[in-house]
């Protein structure tokens, strides 16, 4: 198993856990845009994105992993340039986004302050 990406929680925003019940993680580097800070999972020391993430990889995050099954155009590079992705759970009929990712696996949960968001490789 690669790492491909890496980064560490920083702070969970008050309405993350809203989105994260709906299945849908936002993740974003800081300094996160204020209409997002209140949705999105925030992170901070992120790694170089080894390669572009692909069907098959896998998403880690609060004890859980999902595996990719569709990443959108733009996922790889708003992931880079922003430490931006959305990552839809379970949700095969959702639209792929330029910007998103979709995964399967466990109902999404809040992270820990302090824990780790990685991307491997399959």
């Amino acid at each position: 198993m690669t790492t491909l990406w890496k980064a560490d929680v920083t702070k969970v925003g008050p309405d993350a856990a809203e989105m994260l019940e709906a299945g849908v993680i936002i993740l974003f580097g800081e300094p996160v845009p204020e209409a997002l800070a209140d949705v999105s999972v925030v992170h901070t020391n992120a790694t170089e994105l080894i390669r572009p993430i692909a069907a098959g990889d896998q998403l880690h995050l609060a004890g859980s992993t999902w595996t990719i099954d569709a990443v959108g155009g733009r996922a790889c590079e708003n992931l880079t340039e922003l430490g931006h992705i959305v990552v839809y759970i379970n949700q095969p009929e959702q639209e792929l986004l330029p910007g998103a990712v979709l995964a399967s696996g466990p109902d999404p949960t809040a992270p820990a302050q302090g824990s780790a968001i990685e991307f491997t490789g399959a």
